[in-house]
């Protein structure tokens, strides 16, 4: 065994093995440290597993970023504000603030925000910073959104970049123009993320040749990179597996926001049935869980209701699945249900459902590579990277 000197010619033990070294043979793999006992004779081998890196300490590399690069000016902003951005919770932030008060990044006094020392602060505003706009808080985002968002961020991370979450309604609105300039002036950023994102917002962004990125799918005729499941296919493929097994009269259930990807499921789908004529499809587009439940129960009355339901959104599966049992329809006897989406909470539906599972981690991957390609070359080529989802047979179609 390879023996680690000290500089005076003695011997490191597992208790004064110096960290630097501990560290660095961690991330090579197994680190073996070698030390006598008075009782044993023989060399000790102790395991010391890899360490992760906390959120917290994450936190710190992303505020500290984000102070090199002068995104706020003088004082921090209050700390809901930045749990919100940073989609964080208020005890990791909290941590985060102390050490840079220690090591005297920060300084703090009762009942006023934290103030940022001037050396911390530079004259690039923009930096490396990636901001995501949303028209919600996170916590009222879908699950896989969500876990989109958090394996983002440690993609970004550790590429040195920061990730800022920018939540306004009204940048999603039918005139989002004036909004949209104030964010992009108060808080501008490297890149722009946009999640559920639509055609006016969409449109904005191509008019003022802003760097962005779409998460999700572009509206028809928007020329803009995106990353997106392959919403088309996967509506084909609904649609051929429903002729298959044999329905003729399919609901397709989506919302009435007018998105790029539900607008694609559409679409593929309807392409999958049109080699039937036999075959009628109803889409059920509705504002709330009130409105789709008064739906479904217009259609159930319906002389000839519908045998199979493809839904576009996890979270309505449920409501379509439970309201069908409420009203003694046995699935997938009487009605067939396929989810285009596939949340992790379906796994504790049963029976199990027939749905699209799409790698949240692989999707952040791509994000997160074009952003360092466009960090290196200054460009975002318009183009679209369309992901497979995975089938999962279930038990519901």
């Amino acid at each position: 065994m390879e023996v680690n000197r000290r500089p005076d010619g003695g011997e490191w033990t597992a208790a004064t093995q110096p960290q630097h070294f501990v560290a660095e043979q961690c991330r090579k793999g197994i680190l073996l440290v070698s030390f006598h006992d008075q009782m044993n004779p023989f060399p000790v081998l102790l395991l010391v597993p890899p360490q992760r890196v906390s959120l917290v300490a994450q936190t710190i590399q992303s505020l500290r970023a984000a102070l090199a690069a002068g995104y706020w000016r003088e004082t921090m902003p209050g700390e809901r504000e930045l749990c919100q951005t940073m989609a964080i919770s208020r005890p990791t932030l909290r941590a985060a603030l102390i050490e840079l008060q220690r090591t005297g990044e920060l300084t703090s006094a009762a009942r006023s925000r934290r103030r940022i020392v001037e050396k911390a602060a530079s004259t690039h505003p923009s930096g490396r910073t990636v901001a995501l706009i949303s028209p919600v808080p996170l916590r009222r985002l879908a699950p896989n959104v969500v876990l989109m968002i958090d394996a983002l961020r440690e993609h970004l991370g550790r590429s040195g970049w920061t990730m800022q979450m920018h939540v306004s309604r009204s940048c999603f609105t039918r005139r989002p123009d004036r909004a949209l300039q104030e964010l992009t002036a108060r808080a501008p950023a490297a890149i722009w993320l946009l999640i559920t994102s639509v055609r006016p917002m969409q449109e904005w962004f191509l008019r003022h040749s802003l760097r962005c990125l779409v998460a999700g799918t572009c509206s028809e005729g928007i020329d803009l990179p995106s990353v997106d499941a392959a919403h088309h296919a996967t509506g084909r493929h609904a649609g051929a597996l429903l002729l298959r097994k044999g329905h003729r009269r399919i609901t397709l259930v989506r919302s009435d926001e007018n998105t790029g990807g539900d607008n694609e499921s559409v679409r593929g789908f309807r392409e999958a049935i049109a080699s039937d004529p036999a075959t009628t499809l109803k889409v059920m587009s509705y504002r709330s869980r009130d409105h789709l439940i008064r739906l479904l129960d217009l259609a159930l009355r319906s002389h000839a209701p519908c045998t199979a339901y493809f839904v576009l959104r996890s979270v309505d599966v449920l409501t379509v699945i439970t309201h069908l049992l409420r009203r003694n329809r046995r699935i997938p006897q009487d009605a067939a249900v396929i989810s285009r989406d596939g949340e992790e909470f379906l796994d504790h539906v049963s029976p199990l459902v027939t749905r699209y599972v799409t790698d949240a981690d692989r999707f952040a991957q791509q994000i997160s590579r074009l952003v360092r390609t466009a960090a290196e070359t200054g460009t975002l080529n318009p183009r679209a990277i369309r992901l497979m989802p995975k089938f999962i047979a279930g038990e519901t179609a």
